[in-house]
C-alpha cells in the first residue's frame, strides 16, 4: 500500500518501524516514564502541618510553648493541633489573666473552683447577702466570693459573645465545675413560669460558638455536673424538665412566624441565648460545665412574652431557690472532691 503523503514512500514512513529502532521522541518519553515509576517506588514523606486550625487538641501539651506544641504533632499529619486555647498559649493565658481580673475587678487567685454564672446582677445581690465575703465590680463583670460555700457568682451579662469571654477568662483558674443559673423561655405547652429545666443538650443558632468548634460537634453538657443537680432538686421534692435548648442570638424572634414555626419543629424545649455557647466554649477551653434553666415566660402563648412586670415577679418569687439549688450543687462538689470530667483529650 502507498502512502498517500505526496513525495515519500510507505518504505520510508515506517522504517522506524521496519527496523526496531525508536524515534528520538519516543525514546525521550519512555526515559521519562522509567524515571517517574522509580519516584514513585520510594517511600513518601509524611508532609507536616503547616497551619493552627481548628481541630484536636491533647493534655500531652499543657504549659509547653506554641513551638513546642507544633513538634509532638509533626509525626502524625491528621492531627492539627489548635493553640487558641487558654491552656496550651502561654501567650494568651497571660493576657486572659490580666482581663479576668480588669473585667471582674478581682484577681484570679481569689476564685474558688467552683464557680456559678449568672447574667442577672439581682443573682448577684442575693447571693452576697445569703451567704457572699466580698463583691466586686470590674469594667464588664461582677463578682462574688464566697469563703463558707467555697463558690464564687460570676454576672457575665447578657448574650452568645458574653458567654463565650466569660468561659475562657475563668478557664484561667481552672475551675473544678462550673454551673449556670440562667433562664429561659418555656416553648413546650406543658411548662409554666418557675420550673426547671435540666437541660441534655443545646441547638447552636448563634454565632460564638463556632469560633471553638466546628458545627457538627453538639453542645453538651458535663453529665456529672447535671445529676448533681438534677438529685438535689428531687431531694427538694420538687419537679424538672430534660430536654434540648434552643440558643440563638436573634432577639423580637417572638413576631417572626417563620422562625416560630421552626421551633416547633425542633421540638425544643426553650429557648434562651447563653447555653449552647456554654457548653462548646467549656468543652473547647476544658471547663467542666452544667446549667440549671428556669422558666421565666411562655413566648408561645398569648401574653407569655416576658415584660417588666412579669419579670420583677419571676426573680423574687423564684431566684432564692434557683440560687439555693446551685450553691449546694457546687458546695456537694467541692465536699465530696469527685472528678468531674470524664475523659482527657
Amino acid at each position: 500500500m502507498r502512502n498517500s503523503l505526496p513525495g515519500k514512500s510507505g518504505k520510508a514512513l515506517f522504517a522506524p518501524y521496519a527496523t526496531g529502532k525508536l524515534s528520538p521522541n519516543v525514546a525521550k518519553r519512555k526515559k521519562a516514564v522509567k524515571s517517574s515509576k522509580k519516584k514513585s517506588s520510594r517511600k513518601p514523606t509524611r508532609a507536616r502541618p503547616t497551619q493552627v486550625t481548628m481541630g484536636l487538641e491533647s493534655s500531652k501539651i499543657r504549659d509547653r510553648s506554641p513551638d513546642k506544641q507544633l513538634n509532638l504533632f509533626r509525626n502524625n499529619p491528621y492531627v492539627i493541633p489548635n493553640l487558641n486555647r487558654t491552656y496550651n498559649n502561654p501567650k494568651k493565658a497571660k493576657i486572659a489573666r490580666d482581663m479576668l481580673e480588669r473585667y471582674t475587678g478581682s484577681a484570679p487567685s481569689k476564685f474558688k473552683k467552683q464557680i456559678i454564672l449568672t447574667n442577672f446582677e439581682y443573682y448577684v445581690e442575693r447571693f452576697h447577702s445569703l451567704c457572699g465575703s466580698e463583691k466586686t465590680r470590674g469594667s464588664a463583670m461582677t463578682v462574688v466570693h464566697s469563703d463558707s460555700a467555697d463558690v464564687t457568682v460570676v454576672n457575665f451579662s447578657i448574650g452568645s459573645p458574653m458567654a463565650a469571654l466569660a468561659m475562657e477568662l475563668i478557664s484561667i483558674v481552672e475551675p473544678k465545675a462550673v454551673l449556670f443559673l440562667g433562664m429561659c423561655g418555656g416553648l413546650h405547652r406543658t411548662l409554666k413560669k418557675g420550673d426547671f429545666i435540666v437541660p441534655t443538650a443545646a441547638i447552636r443558632d448563634e454565632g460564638a460558638s463556632i469560633h471553638f468548634m466546628p458545627r457538627q460537634v453538639p453542645a453538651l453538657p458535663t453529665f456529672k455536673i447535671q445529676k448533681f443537680v438534677s438529685e438535689i432538686v428531687v431531694e427538694r421534692g420538687l419537679d424538672y424538665r430534660t430536654g434540648v435548648i434552643h440558643t440563638m442570638d436573634y432577639r423580637f424572634w417572638e413576631f417572626d412566624e417563620k422562625f416560630k414555626a421552626q421551633l416547633y419543629e425542633e421540638r425544643a424545649l426553650g429557648i434562651d441565648m447563653e447555653t449552647a455557647t456554654l457548653f462548646v466554649a467549656g468543652f473547647a477551653s476544658k471547663v467542666p460545665i452544667g446549667a440549671l434553666l428556669l422558666v421565666s415566660d411562655l413566648p408561645l402563648k398569648r401574653g407569655g412574652i416576658k415584660t417588666k412586670k412579669s419579670a420583677s415577679s419571676v426573680f423574687k418569687t423564684f431566684t432564692d431557690l434557683h440560687l439555693e439549688i446551685g450553691i449546694k450543687a457546687m458546695s456537694e462538689i467541692s465536699e465530696k472532691g469527685e472528678h468531674i470530667r470524664h475523659y482527657k483529650w
